[in-house]
């Protein structure tokens, strides 16, 4: 997204709950419930599975070239609409498969035009009735950035953020991943032919949705495969079409996977450092006991493709009186010295129970100022969907774990996400 400017009030902070509109979506039994949906494989995945409905070897480059076509160039949603694939196929398809996506429970919409669906994935097993996560989006004039979530849950447990203190479920499929861009593109009209919705409340370019940020509940390296693979999907130029420079991966810092990352998924990366000490680090982000600040930056400064073109943006939450000093500022401007970077800085964003408190405006500017001085964007993230609880770590899914037995979900209540928001591909 645009670089935002620090133009939040206090309305916004503290949104009345007549500022939301919630809609209930019915999403009633689809056709072919339990069998397996196509929407969300591989080329590899869609092979597979078109060999698995006898197409022959000889055939199955052409058909899974028809089928992706027909999946994620023009959203279909019944075989029938496969017009250049044969009746014969189609039908063995309709008994063998579906194009069902994850169930739709709700939607919310802020007045600033970010939207939340929490949908709910096909069941795994007799005692699951589905893992719910959340997916938002976040319109801006020209563009309109996917947060998308890797994971139910999450292990990282960063103090500051609602969803850590989610435990983890379970890892999303690569086709679940997937799966919540082509529900957002349903949901905003984004497929060639269909309308969008007319509440003026999305960008005026070709594309409802231009960029995807792995910034949701989870740590997208955690789940390195299944990302990879969904990436590969979502980039594909004969299909979803979102350019690896408009993708953004979101970690913590799980050193080991980053070189792993620009080598296979060549996306944009950011780092969610939030502090300039290691002994802050460690209680902000735990995971900095493994990976300590140090051996981060390094990972960072060996990123593939790293240039000023392809910048690593650092997401640094502004916690009153914890991290937002003149001397962190200054701290901060060394660590990153000679190295391609930006910091995003992200007013913190309140959730019921938190410790933390947000900085003040002059506080938040006055780093800003210093970071900007040392020659490095310093962009202040303006705080999107607050009066709905989607903004930056509020969000967190009632999906959890039994040991005996899957919980039934709610119909209806907030969903998941973590550490997200703009997009940081230095195109946009």
């Amino acid at each position: 997204m645009q670089a935002p400017t620090i133009s939040a009030t206090a309305e916004q902070a503290s949104a009345a709950p007549d500022a939301i509109e919630k809609t209930p979506v019915a999403s009633p039994a689809a056709p072919g419930a339990g069998m397996r949906s196509l929407v969300g494989l591989t080329r590899a995945g869609l092979s597979a599975a078109l060999a698995e409905a006898d197409v022959p070897e000889r055939e199955l480059r052409m058909r899974v070239a028809q089928i992706h076509h027909w999946i994620y160039h023009r959203g279909a949603k019944d075989f029938s609409e496969m017009l250049n694939v044969s009746k014969h196929l189609r039908a063995r398809l309709e008994q063998a498969y579906t194009l069902a996506r994850p169930e739709v429970v709700s939607e919310q919409i802020s007045r600033d035009g970010t939207r939340k669906w929490l949908m709910r994935m096909p069941s795994t097993g007799p005692h699951d009735k589905g893992a719910e996560i959340e997916t938002v989006y976040i319109p801006d004039s020209s563009r309109g950035t996917l947060c998308i979530s890797s994971q139910v849950g999450c292990t990282l447990n960063c103090s500051f953020c609602h969803t850590g203190t989610q435990k983890l479920v379970r890892n999303l499929t690569s086709a679940e991943i997937v799966a919540q861009l082509m529900v957002a593109r349903d949901q905003l009209g984004d497929w060639p032919g269909q309308e969008r919705p007319v509440d003026n409340l999305l960008p005026s370019g070709e594309r409802a949705v231009s960029n995807i940020v792995l910034m949701g509940m989870g740590e997208p390296l955690y789940n390195f495969e299944n990302v990879r693979d969904a990436m590969e999907v979502a980039a594909d130029g004969d299909g979803l079409t979102i350019s690896r420079r408009r993708i953004t991966l979101s970690t913590s810092g799980v050193v080991p996977e980053i070189r792993r990352a620009g080598e296979e998924i060549g996306s944009m990366l950011a780092i969610s450092l939030h502090a300039v000490r290691n002994d802050l680090r460690d209680e902000l982000v735990p995971l900095n006991k493994k990976y300590p600040i140090h051996e981060l930056l390094d990972a960072c400064r060996n990123y593939p493709g790293i240039s000023n073109a392809r910048r690593v943006t650092f997401e640094y939450v502004m916690l009153d009186g914890i991290n937002d000093s003149d001397a962190d500022a200054r701290e901060l401007v060394r660590l990153l010295r000679g190295m391609p970077a930006k910091i995003n800085l992200i007013p913190f964003n309140p959730w019921p129970g938190t410790k933390y408190k947000c900085s003040d405006w002059e506080r938040i500017e006055r780093f800003s100022e210093i970071i900007f001085r040392a020659g490095y964007a310093s962009p202040v993230r303006t705080p999107r969907g607050r009066d709905i609880l989607a903004a930056c770590g509020q969000l967190k899914s009632e999906t959890e774990k039994l040991r005996a037995r899957a919980r039934l979900m709610q119909e209806s209540g907030i969903g998941a996400e973590g550490i997200y928001g703009a997009s940081s591909s230095d195109d946009d």
